[in-house]
């Protein structure tokens, strides 16, 4: 029989988010004013631009709500999969920083209504690039996954919309090529964090 998450691990958890989502809305603001690279880019030529926001939304949100539903019956890699992604949001501001890119001279923008939240300012936002954070949101919500049975479909989703958002030009290929990479990385880091929050009680979190 799998133990309880103790509740410490819930207030830690929201403890560590709380600071990280109100920062967002100053640090969009800040790399919003920094100048940015162009980086290579193979696909854009080759693909679009093409809107296809509303399929992107519904493919997106639609794979977010599924694998919620799955995660809360499964609390420890709800735990897991919380803490892996403030850990990913705290990656992506420290990548944005670091490798700031100026958006494609031909994007269709993409207003996202739920992140559009912390963004600073007047809409669209175009800088917020390396690394892609739906494609990184998917990615991590696949190794989240309790069972194989839904990890495929999930990343299959996360394909397509990796794929979506380079059609659309809103991301430079890159951006989504490396956003698996820092969900893996966050999934990993959260296995630390999950056993640092609940005093090493985490074996039924391990995926």
């Amino acid at each position: 029989m799998r133990s309880k998450v103790p509740v410490a691990a819930w207030v830690v958890t929201i403890g560590a988010a709380i600071p990280v989502v109100l920062a967002l809305p100053g640090f969009f603001g800040f790399i919003g004013q920094r100048p940015g690279r162009i980086p290579f880019e193979p696909l854009h030529p080759l693909l679009g631009p093409i809107d296809i926001s509303v399929p992107l939304f519904v493919l997106l949100y639609a794979t977010i709500a599924v694998g919620l539903w799955h995660l809360v019956r499964s609390p420890w890699h709800l735990l897991r999969a919380l803490q892996a992604y403030v850990i990913l949001q705290v990656l992506r501001m420290l990548s944005l920083f670091t490798f700031t890119l100026e958006p494609p001279p031909d994007i269709i923008d993409l207003i996202d209504p739920v992140t559009q939240l912390f963004y600073p300012g007047d809409l669209p936002f175009r800088k917020d690039l390396f690394f892609s954070g739906h494609t990184a949101t998917l990615a991590l919500l696949a190794l989240s996954m309790p069972t194989a049975r839904w990890r495929w479909p999930v990343w299959i989703a996360a394909f397509l919309v990796a794929l979506a958002v380079v059609a659309q030009h809103v991301h430079w290929t890159i951006d989504v090529l490396a956003a698996p990479v820092f969900a893996a990385l966050a999934w990993w880091s959260a296995a630390g964090t999950v056993r640092w929050s609940t005093g090493g009680r985490n074996a039924d979190a391990s995926a």
